[in-house]
């Protein structure tokens, strides 16, 4: 399982508690609505310089992860 150990903090003091990448300013959230909202990974990497693509990715494979793990089989 991938950890998020390195690619997120959270810290009351920085945005009030919410998700951030490691090293930024930048709320985890911001990337999945980047990709909702139809963006390319490329686009919110452009406009969030501070995240590393491998944060970026890491945080995509967590994610994967833990949907892969709560699915249950039809």
């Amino acid at each position: 399982m991938v950890s998020l150990t390195g690619i997120t903090h959270i810290d009351p003091d920085v945005l009030s508690g919410t998700p951030v990448f490691v090293g930024t300013r930048v709320p985890v959230r911001s990337l999945f609505d980047y990709l909702e909202g139809g963006e390319t990974l490329e686009e919110f990497l452009r406009q969030f310089p501070s995240v590393g693509r491998e944060q970026a990715i890491a945080l995509l494979d967590a994610a994967f992860e833990r949907v892969a793990t709560d699915a249950h089989p039809a």
